[in-house]
């Protein structure tokens, strides 16, 4: 068995978040409606872009989000995640490798562009999303480097990828090796609209290759079609090692390991944008495990570090996340 290098190895869409401010004027002009997500083609992406104000732009993605986490957390990290050979590209390639995470998936010479999200964000901190996914969601088994998650302690799965033939065998691809390999397989439901196109295969996963769930109420409910939260874990429970489930301001409920443990929400002052929350639970959550902690002490480093990604506009940490989780006694 290879030896561990590495904490953790996310699998997700490569998408670059381009962030710029604009007035109200700006989305009645473009008629997008405030505050919303909506998917968009490469023509309108382009168009959009031309006319979006001055931007910040770097890699984004669910799962890339947490892996950055991971990595200001002082995680060592890789990411498998599919780009064009263009220009968002190489800015994807950039931003995510100056965080210290390793990514060598190769570009694609031909097919969609590489996705982007075009994020729009009012006087009143509303973000307003307009994404094309391109080439981030045509992952296949190729795709998959079995080196770097063969030294893997654990491999993290993006639910948002499952929508294509292509990306549930890349998923069930690497699962398989993380197995052969002794690593710890976690998935993220993504999405409630999301577990509706897809539950019978997310269930397949769930009871033969995961090991860790991630998921929020609706996910979790959605997944089992249960009238109750409660009675969707216990059905999760019933299939992955563990479960990790998130409810927004009420904290997080974690089973598995003979034991149930609730987890209160991290006080914030100002709920800033809630994009993002998840993401960051999930990487403070992996951090604690990689490094054995207990599974009580994950849930508040995960529930510290999401209260820092909703204190301000962006999934990505601002503050020192291993501070604030030491002056809260979760590191020492």
């Amino acid at each position: 068995m290879a030896e561990k290098t590495i904490d953790v190895v996310g699998i997700g869409n490569a998408i670059v978040d381009i962030i710029a401010r604009c007035d109200d004027a700006f989305l009645t002009k473009r008629n997008l409606d405030k505050g919303f997500m909506r998917l968009i083609d490469s023509a309108e992406a382009a168009e959009l872009y031309e006319e979006m104000g001055p931007a910040t732009e770097r890699s984004g993605g669910s799962v890339a989000n947490s892996i950055a986490g991971l990595a200001a957390l002082g995680a060592k990290c890789g990411f498998i995640g599919r780009v064009a050979a263009d220009q968002f590209g190489g800015i994807f390639r950039h931003d995510i490798r100056s965080l210290g995470i390793s990514y060598e998936t190769e570009p694609a010479v031909d097919g969609a562009p590489t996705a982007r999200c075009l994020i729009l964000v009012t006087p009143d901190g509303e973000r307003t999303m307009n994404t094309f996914l391109g080439a981030s969601v045509d992952m296949t088994a190729a795709d998959i480097d079995a080196e770097l998650i063969g030294a893997a302690k654990f491999v993290y799965l993006e639910g948002y990828l499952f929508d294509k033939d292509e990306a549930k065998s890349a998923f069930r691809e690497a699962a398989k090796l993380a197995k052969e390999a002794g690593a710890k397989v976690a998935l993220s439901l993504s999405d409630p609209f999301c577990v509706d196109r897809h539950r019978e295969d997310f269930r397949e996963l769930v009871k033969h290759g995961a090991d860790i769930v991630f998921a929020n109420e609706k996910e979790i409910t959605s997944l089992y079609e249960t009238n109750t939260f409660l009675e969707a874990a216990d059905a999760a429970l019933q299939d992955c090692e563990m479960a990790v489930l998130t409810r927004s301001e009420d904290g997080s409920l974690i089973v598995g390991g003979g034991e149930t443990i609730e987890i209160r929400a991290e006080p914030v002052s100002q709920v800033v944008d809630a994009t993002g929350a998840g993401d960051l639970y999930a990487a403070g959550f992996l951090f604690g495990l990689s490094r054995g902690m207990p599974i009580a002490d994950c849930g508040r480093l995960g529930s510290i570090a999401a209260a820092e990604a909703i204190s301000h506009i962006g999934a990505r940490p601002e503050a020192n996340l291993v501070e604030l989780a030491k002056s809260r006694g979760i590191l020492s």
